[in-house]
């Protein structure tokens, strides 16, 4: 059936949102507005839909009245949206948020409901997997209904582009991508969210050939409410055309807009501490709220000395009134500008926390509050990848800057990306930063919409493919990926044998590309069961498919599946001699097939499965 319309989704730790366009005349990409609860009786409709979900109470489920324009919600399943996160931050037991962030944390059982995350029990109501799968769910009830208003067809006559973060590993892009299948969607794409941004600014942007050129390097710089995320694009010409390559990505950083909220926050309970006042859990929550209010006012007008606040007080009578406050500039600028954004060198990279043996377990927040800090390592980290591969060296030739004993990328233009980068003197303070450590002005390129970037960005993605007209990031597989591989060696008393790793999807590889291992065979146990551990690296370009990592504790581990295989011959324990056939399909996700040749016989090795437990 070919397809009219095309849909970007942009499934956000904090917020997500939708964007649809048509594919003939090369129109505008629209937001849909997304219908969601602002209470239990009332909707309404929101660009953005809050990626949370609260589990109600009985006797509110039994007092609710609620209607989406596509049916009544079950509120058994729990609650999405604006109004889920704003109550359910009243009762965060049954509030569950960053759920996204869940899928790629390489301890836990994505399908394990631990969430809300109850560090005394470790169980919770829904599993990261099934909270996606319900944000996913709405998002695609609203595509039905707008649809439907606008009498263009059904889902399946839709492309549907699906961002992920580029630091995504191969589980969490295949827990996305089926959690999207499971919610309705069908066969989705997948699209680096930094990509979505650059293909926004790119149909955004009439003169976008005059503001790059062959030799930049463009710096994404992605801060939003919960995460951070960091790319490059490189900038080259090929027979009198620009072309652009995705050449580096860097760590899902577990920081954002909220942690300088929460950093405001407790600084104005200090200051309402030694005034006498001591606020209770709820008060704090509002606290935080009214931060956040209070920093936008200010970053939006320079002339603005101070932001009110107020808040109720905890009495409950008639006279109970409020207590008020202010945030000052000084006090901006002192916890954000100073704390988050702080005038670092590029050698200065994130502080690790002193290792305790013994911890509360959760999300791997970040340590540093820096960003600073985590974009000066990401540039170092990108050069030292960059420079193991003959390719990238020639791309990034001219910008490999020096200073002391760090290498690293100077980026000569930087597109930002993300709610906190509404903040000019945040923009300012990267850009001088980046000034400092280039030794050069970076440009700053323009004209996006820093909430709807991503959705729109996918949106106008899933139109190139459906047209095939259009300019394309090359970009393919962010990491290398590699599967252990049992050392062959004579037994040595009291000396164990280092697992090495084998390269099966080298750094780059397409979408739509086949890798092949020819003339090489590995053992493949069959027959009882056996465990297979998925290494990453993202600072090896130069491995190539087949290149034996000696020692896989260079690598980072990314997830172990353990399995029985079917043997060749039934009830037969045995060895078999394969060959590595790895497929990185149009829709981006990676399979690894393992083929006995003699036979045609082929087994598939799933990146799907988290095997270690809580």
């Amino acid at each position: 059936m070919p397809k009219t319309h095309a849909v970007g989704i942009d499934l956000g730790t904090t917020n997500s949102a939708m964007a649809l366009a048509e594919t003939g005349g090369g129109g505008a990409v629209h937001a849909v507005p997304i219908t969601q609860a602002v209470s239990f009786q009332a909707v309404e409709d929101r660009e953005l839909l809050p990626s949370a979900v609260y589990f109600p109470l009985e006797n509110e489920i039994a007092a609710a009245s609620l209607r989406l324009p596509w049916g009544e919600p079950d509120l058994h399943r729990g609650l999405v949206g604006r109004f889920a996160r704003e109550h359910g931050g009243m009762i965060p037991d049954r509030l569950v948020t960053s759920a996204k962030s869940w899928l790629g944390n390489p301890h836990v059982d994505p399908r394990r409901p631990v969430l809300p995350w109850n560090p005394e029990s470790g169980e919770g109501r829904v599993s990261a997997f099934e909270a996606n799968r319900l944000y996913l769910e709405h998002l695609r009830g609203m595509l039905e209904h707008e649809l439907a208003r606008r009498q263009a067809g059904g889902i399946e006559e839709c492309e549907i582009v699906l961002t992920v973060p580029a630091s995504f590993d191969e589980v969490a892009r295949n827990l996305t991508h089926e959690a999207a299948a499971e919610a309705g969607l069908g066969e989705v794409t997948l699209l680096e969210e930094q990509q979505a941004a650059f293909y926004h600014w790119l149909s955004e942007t009439e003169d976008w050939r005059e503001q790059v050129r062959p030799g930049d390097i463009v710096l994404i710089c992605d801060v939003g409410g919960g995460t951070s995320d960091f790319s490059l694009v490189a900038v080259s010409e090929r027979e009198g055309n620009l072309e652009l390559e995705r050449i580096s990505v860097g760590d899902h950083i577990l920081l954002g807009g909220d942690n300088m909220d929460l950093a405001l926050a407790h600084i104005l309970r200090g200051e309402l501490s030694g005034r006498g006042h001591q606020i209770d859990h709820r008060q704090f929550l509002a606290l935080v709220h009214s931060c956040r209010t209070a920093k936008e006012r200010l970053f939006a007008d320079p002339v603005l000395g101070e932001a009110s606040i107020s808040l109720p007080s905890r009495g409950s009578g008639l006279f109970a009134g409020t207590i008020t406050t202010a945030l000052k500039r000084e006090t901006l600028e002192e916890a954000i500008l100073n704390g988050f954004f702080p005038r670092s060198e590029i050698g200065e990279h994130p502080a690790r926390r002193r290792q305790v043996g013994f911890r509360e377990f959760g999300l791997p927040y970040a340590a540093d509050p820096a960003l600073s800090r985590h974009l000066a390592f990401f540039l170092s980290r990108s050069c030292e990848n960059a420079l193991s591969s003959e390719k990238l060296a020639e791309k990034v030739a001219g910008r490999v800057g020096e200073i002391g004993e760090t290498r690293f990328i100077r980026p000569s233009a930087v597109l930002f990306n993300g709610g906190v980068f509404k903040a000019e003197p945040l923009r300012r303070r990267v850009l001088d930063l980046l000034q400092i450590w280039c030794g050069e002005p970076v440009r700053a390129l323009s004209g996006i919409h820093l909430d709807l970037a991503v959705a729109k960005g996918a949106a106008a993605y899933a139109r190139i493919r459906i047209t095939g007209e259009g300019i394309r990031i090359r970009a393919g597989t962010a990491r290398s990926y590699y599967l252990g591989l049992e050392s062959s060696m004579p037994a040595v008393p009291g000396f164990v044998p280092p697992l090495k790793a084998v390269c099966v999807a080298p750094q780059g590889m397409e979408e739509g590309t086949e890798e092949i291992l020819p003339g090489r065979e590995f053992g493949l146990l069959t027959g009882e069961p056996a465990e297979f551990r998925f290494f990453s690296s993202s600072v090896r370009a130069g491995d190539a498919m087949g290149t034996v990592v000696e020692n896989a504790e260079e690598l980072e581990e990314t997830a172990s599946l353990e399995a029985t295989l079917s043997p060749l011959r039934e009830g037969r324990e045995e060895v078999v001699p394969v060959t590595l056939h790895s497929v990185f399909t149009e829709l981006g996700t990676l399979e690894l097939w393992l083929r006995h040749e003699a036979s045609g016989r082929r087994w598939k090795l799933a990146y799907n499965l988290r095997g270690s437990e809580i």
